[in-house]
């Protein structure tokens, strides 16, 4: 039986934008809500180079990840080809207006995923003493 964790109001959710979930332990959960009102919920990493994307542009069942570009599947995390890889999708309903997100997902799908380091990698080696 799934236990569903109230979230917020679909309302809160900009038109073809999205909400950010922080979680106790491992990367947010980004719930996006497209032009149709749907809500969907994904890891917030791309599954490319781990842009943010819930800072992308959601267009149809889709959102573009603001870093490069991809296109990524709302409804199964997926990128679409020509580009390949999946983000971990979360469940998630609507009643009445208000959106839940399983919480037994929320406390442990996708922990061991880590947000990306920005900025060149610098080796320590390379660096002078």
């Amino acid at each position: 039986m799934t236990d569903w964790k109230p979230i917020c109001r679909v309302d809160d959710i900009p038109p073809l934008g999205a909400r950010r979930v922080a979680r106790e332990r491992g990367m947010a959960v980004a719930v996006f809500r497209n032009a149709d009102d749907k809500v969907f919920a994904l890891l917030d990493r791309c599954p490319h180079k781990g842009g943010p994307l819930s800072q992308g542009i959601v267009f149809g069942d889709s959102v573009a990840c603001p870093l490069h570009n991809w296109t990524i599947g709302l409804a199964d995390g997926c990128a679409k080809a020509p580009d390949v890889g999946c983000t971990p999708r979360f469940a998630c309903k609507v009643e009445d207006g208000q959106v839940f997100l399983d919480a037994n997902e929320l406390a442990g799908k996708a922990l061991d995923t880590v947000a990306p380091v920005a900025g060149p990698r610098v080796h320590a080696a390379a660096c002078p003493s």
